[in-house]
């Protein structure tokens, strides 16, 4: 196997990016937190057979992310308030005002 660190690092980058195409919010927010969560965790790990087994599990894993963006996309639903990045109008400045 090649340099297992490099692997690992384009195996991270590839599932943070693949996670940011979820359509949806909550599932898009879950899967970097988790994904951010499960390689901090497993960073100090030494023990090149556990380290290859980690790494074809999170492989598994990144199958079905791109699973799941694909079939997400296919039931899109409205955006979240959270998600609107357009800033909502004043309708006090666009109100006339009668005195």
């Amino acid at each position: 196997m090649a340099n297992s660190r490099s692997v690992v690092l384009k195996l991270y980058k590839t599932m943070l990016r693949e996670a940011l195409e979820f359509d949806s919010y909550n599932f898009r927010m879950y899967a970097l937190r988790r994904i951010r969560d499960g390689f901090r965790e497993n960073m100090n790990i030494k023990d090149k057979a556990e380290i290859s087994e980690m790494i074809s599990y999170a492989k598994e894993n990144l199958d079905i992310i791109k699973r799941q963006t694909t079939v997400g996309k296919l039931y899109s639903a409205e955006k979240l308030i959270i998600e609107n990045s357009e800033p909502r109008e004043n309708k006090l400045s666009s109100e006339k005002v009668i005195a």
